[in-house]
């Protein structure tokens, strides 16, 4: 699981009461040792270890910055002072957790020690001013479960943010001719979203397969990788050629400082090995790699994005929406040649031919039911957004490839949302849900979230901590 640091800059305000924001803060602290968070505290920039000095402002900047936080976290243990923190951010450019501790009942004289809750709504209203996107954890005690649960999933919105605003993909030759539908404007996700791309032609991808031959340690792990968990049901050399694709792939994506890669799957590809590159990416994709079918450049981005949403602690699988379940009216196969990981599985995974091919290199295998996220990144005409929606795995007919049969609120909804796009016959489903937080993650990142099904409300719902 990736580790994301926090940068902990509680704040108090001079007219309620100093100890009670430092016992907060000490409290705080502890809470957040107490839940394995990794951040980085002030408690070297003043005597207090409080943000309400503007004259410290730039100190905690340079210390968070030197010290790469990943997302900022305002904790307010009295009022706070709503113009530092608000200046602070600015400075930092991260994700913003904005919280504080629930207030006491006022003492027998009526006087109130902390009025956080006030605090709070003059910071978020000075946030929008400085046009500072910020996620709001809501009025809570320490203990309460929702404050565990907001703050991990506040570290997973980090997580994607971070991850999307450091993508670099490895395009492995352009994609095939007849996929219009996997085209993509290289200049614009650079321009938009810093997104990169790694061109690289087929022919070098040929020449590091054949430096994995040649040098054969890398090519022995991978033999061994795919004996130990697939069931072997082609010949032995065709074997070899997907244990050096994946060596390839995984070197020259390492070579080319890229977290993800898209292949052109067919037909160059056989015409040099021989081999579908199902099983190799298959291979990648469970070490945390995704390489995505067709070129698919959207694709990969979605595919990052799902898995930084569980802090990478959970595999996807990139799939075609297919046919309709033949018996269940809401039902869907989602189905690819065979490029999901074998963790995904439910069953040991066959290496075999694919449906549509006459090369081997590709597997069979039924996914894991359960709840599953399905997702997709994409855009035209110079807009963006990302498809949100939740399925269940259901049982349905034996099919070929990696597959899962699913179930949606609204199947007919769902169509013709992917017909009228932006979207395409592609996907990245995940075994959790993580559609709050891809929702939350939108607006640091300037995507639109788009749900498939009427369900925003309830994200939102579970946002503000109900439950």
């Amino acid at each position: 699981m990736k580790k994301v640091k926090l940068g902990f800059a509680p704040t108090r305000r001079s007219i309620f009461s100093a100890p009670d924001a430092l016992k907060y803060r000490a409290l705080t602290a502890e809470r957040l040792k107490e839940l394995g968070i990794d951040f980085v505290d002030i408690k070297d920039i003043n005597p207090e270890g409080l943000l309400y000095d503007d004259r410290d402002v730039e100190k905690i900047a340079e210390k968070f910055q030197a010290e790469g936080v990943d997302g900022l976290m305002l904790p307010h243990c009295n009022f706070g002072t709503e113009y530092v923190c608000a200046r602070l951010a600015k400075k930092l450019g991260v994700p913003v957790l904005l919280w504080g501790p629930l207030d006491e009942r006022p003492e027998p004289d009526g006087r109130r020690l902390r009025d956080t809750q006030c605090g709070l709504f003059a910071t978020g209203k000075v946030l929008r001013r400085f046009q500072i996107p910020f996620t709001y954890l809501t009025n809570c005690r320490l203990q309460d479960p929702v404050f565990e649960e907001g703050v991990r999933d506040f570290l997973a919105v980090c997580n994607v943010v971070k991850t999307f605003k450091n993508i670099r993909i490895l395009q492995i030759s352009t994609r095939p001719f007849d996929f219009w539908t996997t085209m993509c404007n290289e200049g614009e996700l650079l321009e938009k979203f810093n997104i990169q791309l790694a061109p690289i032609p087929m022919t070098e991808l040929m020449e590091e397969v054949r430096k994995v031959k040649a040098e054969g340690h890398k090519l022995q792990e991978m033999l061994s990788y795919i004996h130990s968990t697939m069931e072997i049901q082609i010949g032995h050399q065709e074997v070899e050629n997907v244990a050096a694709l994946a060596a390839a792939m995984e070197q020259l994506t390492k070579r080319y400082g890229c977290s993800a890669a898209a292949i052109q799957c067919w037909n160059a590809l056989q015409t040099e090995i021989g081999i579908m590159p199902c099983a190799a990416n298959a291979i990648l994709n469970e070490k945390g790699i995704p390489v995505v079918c067709e070129t698919d450049i959207h694709g990969a981005v979605t595919a990052l994005l799902a898995e930084a949403a569980v802090l990478d602690d959970t595999r996807s699988f990139f799939a075609d929406w297919t046919i309709r379940h033949p018996d269940l009216e809401n039902g869907e196969l989602l189905q690819h040649c065979g490029p999901w990981p074998a963790s995904v599985a439910k069953e040991k995974p066959k290496l075999t031919y694919p449906l549509a091919f006459d090369y081997p290199g590709s597997i069979t295998a039924e996914a894991k039911h359960g709840d599953v996220t399905l997702c997709r990144f994409d855009g035209d005409n110079g807009e963006y957004s990302l498809l949100l929606g939740r399925a269940k795995g259901v049982d349905g007919p034996k099919g070929m490839g990696t597959y899962l049969w699913v179930e949606v609120e609204n199947i007919r909804r769902l169509e013709a949302k992917i017909v009228e796009g932006p979207y395409i016959h592609h996907c990245v489903g995940i075994h959790r849900d993580v559609v709050p937080v891809l929702y939350e993650a939108c607006k640091y990142i300037g995507v639109k979230p788009d749900f498939y099904d009427p369900i925003e409300e309830e994200v939102k719902a579970y946002l503000r901590g109900e439950r």
